[in-house]
């Protein structure tokens, strides 16, 4: 329950997803406080936040949890039964070209396993990875302090709008782009942008930027600028604007990170293996 209101930020809404009043939520963490003898929440207006307190028990609660989801999925798979929860992290661009895909395999195979998805930044991924909230996550590699697997490589283009004089070209360099108006996409993949600029001794003219792919191409299609976005950002069905491959190429590349192999549960390690598969094959 308490990590259920740590992930949610709030009584209310922990309480709409495991069946209770927020007045029960509150009375049973108020009992687990008086139990352990410390407050682990703030509570306020804004919501709930952990305590100094709660900071430290919390690592050790979701242990505590990632133990038991061990335990029942192994008493499963003895009785002939595969029953239990897989949490993912990843970010938006992956998830709408592969999560579906990944998901419905799995699904096939183990109909009764509830898959839960996190989606967010690369940090984000990190953090959830990190703290024990998903059981892996797909991002962008390299990362340090995680086991990781590489998957694939998704390579970055220029994206211009229509009739803009790089649709004339077969391809874009990085100089091409230094007295042109740059929107930048700071989703992760700008330090690979800053890179190759760093190397061709060369500053971009920034106008706007923005963590929203959405956002980014809007702008372009609005004419305010162009910019250079991962493929997997751009929808293949994305009209007014025009992915050109970069000279020399730029790719990032993604795959999965795992806090430990180790203390993965069984249903996870299927999942990663059904992961490694597809991709392999593709």
């Amino acid at each position: 329950m308490l990590l259920n209101v740590v992930e949610s930020g709030s009584f209310t809404k922990a309480g709409q997803k495991i069946g209770l009043t927020q007045s029960g939520v509150s009375h049973n963490i108020t009992a687990l406080e008086s139990e352990l003898g410390v407050t682990l929440l703030n509570r306020g207006r804004g919501g709930t936040s952990l305590t100094t307190a709660g900071e430290y028990i919390i690592p050790h609660i979701r242990n505590i949890v990632a133990n038991i989801a061990h335990i029942e999925q192994k008493v499963s798979s003895l009785q002939g039964l595969e029953l239990g929860k897989i949490t993912v992290g990843s970010f938006p661009s992956f998830t709408a070209a592969f999560i579906p895909i990944l998901f419905s395999i799995f699904k096939e195979r183990f109909q009764n396993v509830e898959l839960v998805l996190y989606e967010g930044g690369y940090d984000d991924i990190e953090k959830w990875v990190e703290e024990g909230t998903v059981d892996f996550g797909f991002t962008a590699l390299p990362v340090k302090g995680f086991e990781s697997i590489a998957l694939t490589q998704d390579p970055l283009s220029a994206v211009v709008y229509d009739g803009h004089p790089f649709t004339e070209k077969s391809a874009v360099t990085i100089a091409d782009f230094e007295e042109e108006p740059f929107i930048m996409l700071r989703s992760g993949c700008e330090v690979l942008i800053e890179d190759e600029c760093r190397k061709a001794g060369l500053s971009l003219h920034t106008s706007y930027s923005s963590k929203e792919n959405e956002t980014v191409l809007s702008m372009v299609k609005g004419k305010l600028g162009i910019s250079i976005m991962p493929n997997l950002a751009v929808s293949k069905r994305e009209t007014h604007v025009h992915l050109l491959p970069l000279h020399p190429p730029v790719v990032r590349h993604l795959g999965l990170i795992i806090k430990s192999s180790d203390k993965m549960t069984p249903l996870a390690k299927e999942l990663v293996k059904i992961v490694k598969e597809h991709f392999s094959n593709s």
